[in-house]
């Protein structure tokens, strides 16, 4: 731990450049009073790590370094001939395909999801048909090893598939989508094994009986089918089409990967809008109109194909449980007219949901810490982990029935009660005929199941208020607990489940002067938690309504989630921006810091600065590739190529390799542009696909060659984005987010003044060379109204 501190002192202290405002001992000082108050979130997941990189951070339950993302248009000399040089048909076959895309990944995810849901319907049904036979025949101890040794079978499966073959899918993985749209790529985070995991650990790890959902898993899955799709050709496979090369570029693969996490929200409440209004509220960093139409369409098609599966599953062919998971939590049968008490009620559902909402992140977040120190000590201990909560959950599960009285069967039903080999809303347990367990009608159901029961209306005395508290005390704490374990695991439905079952209690409580259902209360409650935890508004907002069919809630729903926002905002973050912070992921906010405004880009700009010339000698190009981790370099012309000094543009390490790997060198320091335009071509300089570029190693480079010269004219991009060093340092951090830059080029004010001779030279260029320079734990100490006590 000391080890790592005084590694990560000593790379800040030189990755700073104050230009005399700090030297290194204020800097440490200035580590020393930030690091404790703002790093607290992110040092005890990332202790007793050697840094390799410009950052790691903890992906899934594994540490691994992770990198910025180039979604920058690189505008060199190659970029533009080859544009020039395309034609109208390529040009549409390139939008043409964008669609073709769209639409496989709406097919893709559509499929995925229909499988999950039935897959966990049928799988968990056995389970629980099972166990339900068993305790009709009053086979009370074969029914729980029964109920417990499936669970434990499915959890360890999931467990092994997690940690053996793809740790990164452990967990929700919309953090991880989310830092990937702001910039942030991390080793396979979207890589077809991920994928894998990814799909059948969450049938698994749901059918398994945790409080878990599938809806976080599925929006991981839509965005690694998308990026699968956007890898540009494979030539392990024989996959090289020109065509499939146009989108071997960070930006296309950010566009599709925004489709597939809209897509994998549609796929998961069959929500098409909402999906929508999700990648665009809380996934993407970046926005247009274009790929709002292309992000629509693809929700579209997820919900044509899963409309057209529900209408397959009515037939009866979908197995034990079949339809359960494809439909919608109905709500509409009830009355939606409300007076002045019943808006009281939801405000104090709202307060109540986003006060409930604060404390399950803070404990959240203690469970993940808590949890990563047993997860990085290997496989088998995240195994173990995965095994005790699973015996934890069957336990709670198959013993707070005990707790509940058997209460009589409703006379007015048009369903049977008690139910009897299906799911239902009442479960017999261990009651005689005609009377039916209102705890187990909730715990020995799968968690759509029991969210509809919760739901359902005009039901207002099917469960007794201690059964409700007992039910929300123990999914409330088991969700908490179950989050971070090594299985695929969303958030969405454990916080549903709490919300909808503390929403009816209050229900229950307000029934003498409120004249709305104990079901729409559930649905309050829930939107109320939700708003509470994820902080998100209007896409939770048309999510909810799409899923229960219930437009006349909307003014209430609205309200709600609007008071528990605002209500959980004085308390702590939402929780996947708390989940990113505190996993190390890089995330640059969409509004700049209040001490930004203090400070300006000079202050903050990284060194120590390597530039190269125009042209550049060979070796001096290696040794700063061999030596410094940077991505990209400033280009500066110096006589006699330009008059004076300027700023010819930044060069990316990749392109570097590939022109290095070419060899088109020269003896003499002249410009051979020419040369390079007629032997490479734009694609020849394409980012390869899942990290498989070429490396420095791959340099064959001669003893000879490294005193010969290289023009870098033709790779260089020569419209960077620049900025003054007198912009403030809080619209530079507001441009570098929104225009979704990796590097941004400092440039001085005062270019064109002689410099007095005792002044050392200041150099033409300084570029931020990732976000994650901006969000330095030692820059807020810079400012002059900066206290670290708040």
């Amino acid at each position: 731990m000391d080890q790592e501190k005084n590694v990560n002192q000593s790379d800040d202290v030189h990755d700073i450049e104050n230009e005399g405002l700090l030297d290194g001992k204020e800097i440490e000082r200035c580590w020393s009073e930030v690091s404790d108050k703002n790093l607290s979130y992110t040092k005890p997941l990332l202790v007793k790590r050697t840094n390799t990189t410009s950052q790691i951070a903890i992906v899934g339950a594994n540490v691994c370094p992770i990198e910025s993302l180039d979604y920058e248009i690189i505008e060199n000399e190659l970029f533009k001939q080859d544009w020039r040089s395309r034609k109208k048909i390529q040009i549409f076959q390139y939008i043409l395909l964008k669609w073709a895309f769209a639409l496989l990944i709406g097919l893709g995810t559509g499929l995925v999801g229909f499988f999950n849901n039935i897959a966990v319907e049928n799988i968990a049904g056995f389970k629980l048909l099972l166990t339900s036979n068993l305790m009709s025949e009053d086979k009370y101890f074969k029914a729980f090893a029964a109920y417990a040794g499936c669970n434990l079978g499915l959890a360890a499966a999931a467990a092994a598939l997690c940690a053996f073959i793809a740790p990164a899918a452990a967990g929700s993985g919309i953090p991880e989508v989310k830092a990937y749209l702001n910039g942030v790529d991390a080793y396979s985070i979207l890589a077809p094994s991920t994928l894998f995991v990814k799909i059948f650990g969450s049938v698994l790890g749901v059918s398994a009986g945790f409080v878990v959902g599938k809806e976080g898993p599925m929006v991981h899955t839509g965005a690694c089918i998308a990026n699968l799709l956007g890898q540009g050709g494979s030539r392990k496979y024989h996959l090289t089409w020109k065509w499939l090369r146009y989108f071997k570029n960070d930006r296309d693969r950010r566009d599709m990967i925004t489709c597939g996490a809209a897509a994998g929200v549609a796929a998961a409440f069959r929500a098409p809008v909402g999906g929508v209004l999700f990648a665009l509220e809380e996934a993407a960093s970046w926005w247009r109109s274009a790929l709002l139409w292309r992000t629509f369409f693809t929700t579209a098609v997820v919900a044509i194909v899963l409309r057209a599966f529900i209408q397959y599953c009515t037939t009866g062919k979908c197995g034990l449980f079949g339809e359960g998971g494809l439909i919608m939590y109905d709500v509409s049968s009830a009355s939606a007219t409300y007076s002045a008490p019943d808006i009281l009620a939801v405000i104090f559902l709202g307060i109540i949901g986003g006060i409930l909402g604060s404390i399950y992140n803070h404990f959240v977040d203690k469970v993940l810490r808590t949890y990563s120190i047993i997860n990085e000590r290997g496989a088998v201990l995240k195994i173990l982990l995965v095994i005790t909560i699973s015996l934890l959950t069957s336990c709670c599960s198959f013993g707070l029935p005990w707790i509940a009285k058997c209460m009589p069967c409703p006379t007015d039903l048009s369903v049977s009660c008690p139910t009897v080999g299906k799911s239902g809303n009442y479960k017999s347990f261990q009651c005689p005929s005609g009377y039916y367990n209102d705890l187990a009608s909730l715990f020995l159901n799968t968690n759509d199941d029991a969210i509809r029961n919760l739901f359902s209306t005009s039901t207002v005395k099917e469960f007794h208020i201690s059964s409700l508290f007992i039910f929300f005390g123990a999914v409330y704490c088991l969700g908490i607990i179950t989050y971070g374990i090594a299985i695929p695991s969303g958030l969405f439905i454990p916080v549903i489940l709490a919300g909808a079952c503390y929403g009816r209690l209050v229900g229950r409580l307000f029934e003498s002067i409120s004249s709305l259902d104990t079901g729409l209360f559930a649905l309050l409650g829930a939107a109320s938690f939700l708003g509470g935890t994820m902080r998100m508004t209007v896409s939770l907002c048309i999510i909810l309504l799409e899923l229960t069919n219930d437009l006349l809630l909307l003014p209430l729903v609205m309200l709600v989630l609007l008071i528990s926002k605002t209500v959980a905002d004085n308390f702590n973050k939402g929780v996947y921006d708390q989940i990113l912070k505190i996993k190390g992921l890089p995330y640059l906010e969409a509004h700049a810091e209040p001490y930004m405004r203090h400070l300006v880009a000079r202050d903050v700009v990284s060194g120590p600065l390597v530039i190269f010339s125009g042209v550049e000698k060979v070796g001096n190009i290696l040794h700063a590739l061999r030596t410094t981790g940077h991505n990209g370099f400033p280009v500066i012309d110096e006589p006699p190529f330009s008059e004076a000094p300027e700023l010819c543009g930044v060069v990316l390490r990749s392109h570097l390799l590939v022109l290095l790997k070419g060899k088109n060198f020269s003896m003499d320091r002249v410009v051979t542009g020419d040369d390079i335009l007629q032997r490479f071509a734009a694609f020849d300089f394409s980012k390869a696909g899942s990290g498989k570029g070429i490396k420095l190693e791959d340099l064959d480079i001669k003893v000879e060659e490294m005193e010969m010269y290289i023009d870098l004219h033709p790779i260089t991009n020569a419209s960077p984005y620049t900025v003054v060093e007198t912009m403030s340092l809080a619209k530079a951090a507001i441009l570098f987010r929104q225009l979704g830059l990796r590097h941004m080029c400092v440039v001085p004010k005062s270019q064109g003044i002689d410099i007095p001779p005792k002044q050392p030279p200041r150099p033409a260029v300084n570029p931020f060379r990732t976000l994650w320079t901006i969000l330095s734990p030692a820059i807020p100490s810079l400012s002059p109204h900066y206290n670290s006590s708040n």
